[in-house]
């Protein structure tokens, strides 16, 4: 997590009751699993990370992060902090930027629930992707800057990083589009006729997967840790939907920033080009084939259809773990209510690719 982040979004808020750890046992258990670490700790808790409740924890050893599962009732494969952390783990000997992985803890009765420890990665955290106070030299290099860091994940030797068993054989997309079809069941509230249309046409008009790589899951702005005085990404955060799998997973869903209107978070539809620094989405394009050896990119509505169909089923479970009272962010609500508009969207997409 970095120093320079919104209040309301990724800044330290108290913690709450129903999130508080024991601190005593942490604090044994990073004595005993975290290299130099010296007691007491006090934490925080960041406001943003609906899905793994963060912290802050600090002590004399220096600030560190922990991730961990939310309490409660769980969806079966949600909230895979352990697959998060072997990821971090795997990449940070390769240079690749992350934190630094300290322990990963699945004992849940040391808090209560599993969780892992983290660096805390100090710099700016960018969650306007307009980049409003920022001059356009400095706008373009900085997604420079992103796109060439998920160009160099998706160059990664996974096999050479140890994770040659992150993912599953076969293809990535209808595998996900299984996978996103089973957690909406399960976390369903009501009916929606755009997703049963989804549902029936997306798993029919999959594409052909031709390359493999580490795909992060959830590749986007405010998922970054930037360098205060420089545009180079410090850290990328929140590996827990990452897996081996196509790679244009990840590029087309960052891509999704481009069609996306300006709010306040990711979107840049309308105001790429000279004038604000902004690559086009062709610019962007180019610059990540060149640097993984592509010829091009396919027709991306069907990507983009997809990639609002799985954040659908991610916006219902927030929905779901509001009902069951465990979601674990202030900003949990407001999220939920976009289920509805995510839906509209990847049909309109769909619609686009012919459906």
């Amino acid at each position: 997590m970095a120093d320079d982040t919104p209040a309301t979004m990724a800044g330290t808020i108290p913690v709450a009751d129903r999130d508080r750890l024991d601190l005593d046992r942490l604090a044994a258990w990073m004595t005993a699993n975290v290299a130099g670490f010296v007691g007491p700790l006090a934490y925080e808790k960041f406001a943003g990370g609906q899905s793994n409740p963060t912290y802050k924890l600090s002590s004399p050893s220096g600030p560190y992060v922990l991730r961990r599962k939310p309490f409660g009732r769980l969806l079966p494969s949600a909230h895979a902090v352990d697959r998060e952390y072997r990821v971090i783990a795997g990449l940070y000997p390769t240079g690749f930027p992350v934190a630094r992985p300290y322990g990963l803890c699945t004992d849940e009765d040391v808090i209560g629930t599993m969780f892992y420890v983290m660096g805390y990665a100090r710099g700016r955290n960018l969650w306007d992707g307009t980049l409003p106070d920022v001059p356009a030299a400095e706008r373009t290099a900085i997604y420079h800057a992103m796109g060439d860091t998920l160009a160099a994940l998706h160059n990664t030797d996974h096999v050479a990083a140890g994770l040659a068993t992150h993912g599953k054989p076969g293809n990535y997309f209808a595998r996900q589009v299984e996978r996103w079809t089973r957690q909406y069941r399960m976390s369903e509230t009501e009916p929606m006729p755009a997703v049963e249309r989804l549902i029936e046409w997306l798993p029919r008009t999959v594409p052909e997967q031709t390359r493999t790589s580490i795909v992060h899951g959830d590749y986007r702005i405010d998922n970054m840790i930037f360098a205060s005085a420089e545009p180079r990404v410090v850290a990328v955060l929140d590996w827990e939907l990452s897996t081996l799998g196509d790679p244009l997973a990840d590029f087309s869903y960052f891509l999704m920033s481009w069609v996306t209107p300006p709010d306040g978070r990711a979107g840049v539809m309308g105001r790429t080009g000279p004038a604000t620094g902004i690559p086009t989405v062709e610019e962007m394009a180019e610059r990540y084939c060149l640097a993984t050896g592509r010829d091009g990119v396919p027709d991306l509505n069907w990507y983009f259809s997809y990639n609002l169909f799985r954040l659908t089923g991610i916006v219902q479970g927030i929905k779901q773990r509001i009902a069951d009272g465990t979601a674990s962010s202030a900003q949990a609500e407001r999220s939920a209510a976009g289920v509805y508009r995510l839906a509209a969207a990847s049909w309109a997409f769909a619609e686009k690719a012919g459906a």
